[in-house]
């Protein structure tokens, strides 16, 4: 089957989604971060989260969701942690915000927690929790959504995805994950119904609480609201310990939603055209602990022994949360971000209502 993408450079799709969002409202500073964030996941090959994402922003601001001139308030502050409020404002420049600020904190006290409510889809948590990796600090990110996980048991949803992020240096490469606590992100389901393909089986279930492999029946779910959903982490009832994922999806809540004071997932969105999800950022400087120098060292001898442990039958790689990632961003440095001719479309016709001269700056990698 024909691949369907054409495959540009990352720099020129930063620069046109800047331009896009400039042209919204938003400060170039702002537009930056956006831009910045959306290449990172497409980067990582986080198709569901990177350049493709425009449409929903441009229908957020559209509907009143986001509001692009918001401005990110301090509701409180300690020497260690802070609440920000980002006042439905675009969720990446809050978070880039708060993250700095944890990251300024964690140098100054060893560590810093800083929280954000009222705020709007801030694209993959990885991103943050790297911040503070390359600052040599251990970091970790986390947001809650909206409501589209039901409870083990349940069929109503009550949780978000809650993703969860962690990053840590290491050699010669550093630990990095960004897993959602259900068994997969929206955004996923939203690729597989863009290229009509059932679901796996344990992803989601339909309004009576029975698996469903038809991504349609999830969007649907989502767009009315009705009963069903994706399911936790492990997936359906106890055998696959889907309620382990979901005791993971409420740490979430408690330290997003309810630390900062602001909504829980069932409450997200809960008014028409209004997000209000919540995050939350954390910086450690390990040096609290002993020799940041050894600790690094010893966690890289760690991952290197596990992947140099006896493989399974039939395997031939034990791979550390990050390796992948890693080799991937190499590759698509290389050879270009990958876009479905789909999405191009999307970004085209925004670009032209817009008045951005997509020719002028998309630059088409060749192979």
């Amino acid at each position: 089957m024909p691949d369907e993408r054409k495959r540009f450079e990352s720099e020129s799709l930063k620069r046109l989604a800047k331009a896009i969002f400039e042209k919204k409202g938003l400060s170039p500073d702002k537009a930056a971060d956006v831009a910045e964030v959306m290449l990172a996941a497409d980067g990582f090959g986080i198709e569901s989260h990177g350049i493709q994402r425009i449409g929903m922003y441009m229908t957020g601001m559209k509907i009143g969701r986001i509001n692009p001139a918001a401005e990110i308030t301090v509701v409180k502050e300690t020497p260690v942690s802070a609440v920000l409020d980002n006042n439905d404002g675009m969720g990446q420049p809050a978070a880039i915000k708060a993250m700095k600020m944890a990251i300024a904190k964690a140098k100054e006290s060893g560590i810093g927690i800083v929280t954000v409510r009222n705020s709007n889809h801030f694209g993959i948590g990885g991103y943050y929790s790297l911040m503070a990796a390359r600052q040599g600090l251990f970091g970790c990110s986390m947001t809650n959504s909206e409501a589209m996980v039901v409870p083990t048991f349940g069929r109503h949803p009550m949780l978000g995805t809650n993703p969860i992020a962690a990053s840590m240096p290491a050699s010669p490469t550093f630990f990095h994950f960004d897993i959602s606590t259900s068994v997969v992100p929206a955004g996923k389901i939203e690729v597989y119904a863009r290229n009509k393909k059932p679901l796996p089986d344990g992803w989601a279930v339909d309004p009576d609480g029975n698996v469903t492999n038809d991504p349609e029946t999830f969007l649907s779910i989502r767009k009315n609201k009705t009963d069903g959903g994706l399911l936790p982490l492990g997936g359906y009832g106890m055998l696959g310990s889907g309620h382990k994922g979901y005791a993971f999806s409420m740490v979430v809540e408690l330290m997003t939603a309810i630390f900062s004071g602001g909504n829980t997932s069932n409450h997200v969105r809960e008014i028409a055209n209004v997000d209000k999800c919540c995050h939350m950022f954390q910086a450690i400087d390990y040096g609290i602990f002993g020799d940041k120098k050894e600790i690094e060292a010893s966690f890289s001898k760690y991952m290197d022994e596990i992947r140099q442990s006896p493989k399974a039958a039939g395997q031939t790689r034990i791979c550390c949360q990050g390796d992948i990632e890693a080799e991937v961003a190499k590759k698509f440095e290389a050879e270009g971000i990958p876009i479905h001719e789909t999405s191009l479309a999307e970004i085209t016709a925004i670009a032209k209502e817009l008045g951005v001269d997509i020719q002028s700056i998309l630059v088409e990698k060749k192979a």
